[in-house]
């Protein structure tokens, strides 16, 4: 997920950078006032609670607070993180919202300040004060609100300084540009993330020519078991006279084999791109622990599966105009061997991806039409899913 808080002193356009963000990347405003409102309004015990602390004067105390953000963050289910707004406030309420992130099995990602001059912010607010006829937003009480946040807001910067998160942006300058400054810094976290994903699909499915386009744009790396065994028949390796029975008949190869090949390759690459993109494994459920083996080795996991799906009739035909292409394999070579491939292939690859199904890291992909076309297909809910790893 992709969670950010906004800090900024009162004119500096928080409101307008908020609204470009959760536009832009699918996230949940929160803002302390406006859940506790929505409390009161939905008439909870907590908003009751709220009304008459609020009513009397007083302020809301910490242990309702906590418990309105947790049920707003915990209620949310269709954004791909959260902006905070207004929260938290002091060092106990920062404490608080990582305790509360941490249950989500989350974290923050930044933590962003627009530095803008108290003088400027004065221009700003008195205008707005003026355009919206606003008589309240004078200059006494803008000199107070700026008063109060830079006394509030210091000691937090310190504390999610002093963790690295805090980023300053500049905010002067159009909503645009001030944009364009904090999009650079999240578009850089979302980059930075590391990618490992399985590419599924029967024989035919175009997973070869989806695997080169996505490696090519994410810097990822192909690691495809099908390729290594080649390989090793080419080269003439030691475990080439075992490999090659099962290649010709369109067999899989005993695991401890292709195990020895994968670690090879993890370790040749290692710190050479993003991640990897694993084609042709895992095929079976063994496999699809093994393969969670070898990446937690690096400190590794699956981000996610996508899964070509192409109707059996126009797989049989696509392998069957493969065979009179250089590009052909061993299975190719008649009708028979091509439905035998695919009859395995779904008798014991399918299970493997409702595997993956539980954990949510599915993507299906519809692979009919140009490669273009299923390229373009796959990539946003591609893009959605790296940018919520975290």
């Amino acid at each position: 997920m992709l969670n950010l808080i906004l800090f900024g002193p009162p004119g500096a356009g928080k409101g307008t950078q908020a609204g470009m963000l959760m536009s832009r990347y699918n996230l949940l405003y929160i803002s302390t006032g406006e859940v506790l409102r929505q409390e009161i309004k939905n008439g909870s015990p907590l908003g009751l609670k709220a009304r008459n602390i609020i009513e009397s004067g007083g302020l809301v105390d910490d242990e309702i607070i906590v418990q309105v953000i947790g049920n707003a963050i915990r209620s949310e289910q269709r954004s791909d993180g959260f902006l905070f707004d207004g929260f938290p406030r002091t060092y106990v309420q920062a404490y608080i919202l990582d305790g509360l992130l941490t249950r989500l099995h989350t974290s923050l990602n930044r933590i962003f300040i627009l530095e803008v001059p108290d003088e400027v912010c004065k221009q700003r607010l008195l205008q707005r004060a003026t355009e919206q006829g606003r008589s309240d937003d004078n200059e006494t009480v803008i000199e107070r609100r700026l008063m109060e946040y830079h006394q509030k807001t210091l000691p937090l910067l310190t504390f999610y300084e002093s963790q690295g998160l805090l980023t300053r942006i500049n905010g002067l300058g159009t909503a645009d540009e001030v944009f364009a400054r904090i999009n650079q810094f999240v578009s850089d976290d979302i980059n930075s993330n590391p990618i490992n994903l399985i590419l599924f699909g029967f024989p035919g499915a175009g997973r070869a020519t989806q695997a080169s386009k996505l490696a090519s744009e994410f810097n990822l790396t192909i690691i495809s078991t099908g390729e290594l065994l080649q390989e090793e028949l080419k080269a003439g390796s030691p475990v080439s006279s075992e490999i090659k029975p099962f290649l010709e008949k369109g067999l899989h190869v005993p695991d401890e084999i292709v195990i020895r090949l994968i670690e090879k390759k993890l370790q040749e690459t290692a710190g050479n791109s993003r991640g990897y993109i694993f084609k042709g494994y895992p095929r079976t459920h063994v496999q699809a622990y093994i393969l969670d083996g070898l990446l937690r080795k690096t400190g590794r996991s699956i981000s996610c599966v996508i899964n070509l799906q192409v109707p059996f009739l126009e797989l049989i035909k696509r392998l069957d105009a493969r065979s009179q292409t250089s590009s052909k394999m061993p299975y190719d070579s008649s009708a028979s061997t091509i439905v035998a491939r695919l009859e395995e292939h779904q008798l014991r690859t399918e299970p493997v991806l409702d595997y993956y199904r539980m954990h949510n890291q599915v993507i299906d992909v519809d692979g009919n039409g140009s490669a273009e076309t299923v390229y373009e297909r796959l990539k946003e809910p591609f893009i959605r899913t790296i940018r919520n790893l975290r």
